[in-house]
């Protein structure tokens, strides 16, 4: 395959346990995969390391410029944001300022600046994914951060599907909104729980891929539940 032909993909998020599993898949698949996150992933074409800051404008003018320096003129076939986390806490909690202020800044000012990346580098036709949560579809009393944090990331991706929201035509802007994945973390803090409704990371990556193909796509600005029951995943567009 010559160099001008080779897929890429940007990877937001990159060195988390979903991230992770990502890299790995496309890497596979002979594409050239490029991390961003806080750490750098050996198993990536490439790296940009996150500089952390309270400044959402700092971080992301940081990233933005490291990104335009990696690519130059060069254009993506996908850029996925697997960033995120958990963090729960009521209204009332002691930690509710800094629950909200952590899932904010894990996942909506990295999906931000995944959204205005692909404005720039995104080709024609391209993909960009984003990670919303089931959960965030109602109420979240007992995690109010992380329910607010999730229900703007999905009207961020509705926008996106929007006329007029700035990525290249043809491009598709697609949120996952899983309930549990399967992750080592989880399996760790949640011991006893029915892993069979948890959603395998392979799934996702293997979903990633057909999309960023052009397999099976939904819509630009689609929400798509990712429900897993006794190990088997169905999804639903929203």
């Amino acid at each position: 395959m010559a160099a001008a032909d080779v897929h890429k993909v940007i990877i937001y998020g990159g060195r988390g346990a979903l991230g992770s599993k990502c890299v790995q898949y496309f890497r596979s698949k002979q594409w050239w995969v490029a991390c961003i996150d806080i750490n750098a992933n050996e198993e990536a074409s490439a790296n940009v390391t996150v500089q952390t800051t309270d400044s959402f404008n700092e971080q992301a003018s940081q990233v933005t410029a490291d990104v335009g320096e990696l690519l130059g003129e060069k254009k993506v076939d996908a850029i996925l944001c697997v960033a995120g986390g958990w963090a729960g806490g009521s209204a009332k909690a002691k930690v509710m300022y800094k629950n909200a202020d952590l899932m904010w800044k894990q996942s909506v000012w990295t999906s931000t600046i995944s959204s205005h990346l692909a404005t720039k580098y995104l080709k024609e036709g391209g993909l960009l994914t984003l990670a919303g949560a089931k959960a965030s579809l109602g109420p979240t009393p007992g995690m109010i951060g992380y329910g607010m944090a999730k229900a703007a990331v999905h009207q961020l991706c509705q926008s996106l599907g929007g006329p007029n929201s700035g990525l290249p035509a043809g491009a598709a802007a697609i949120a996952i909104l899983p309930v549990t994945l399967d992750t080592p973390m989880n399996r760790k803090s949640m011991p006893d729980a029915d892993v069979g409704s948890w959603t395998p990371l392979e799934y996702i990556a293997e979903l990633f891929y057909k999309w960023a193909t052009g397999e099976e796509r939904p819509a630009s600005g689609s929400l798509v539940q990712l429900v897993t029951t006794d190990g088997k995943t169905e999804e639903t567009a929203i």
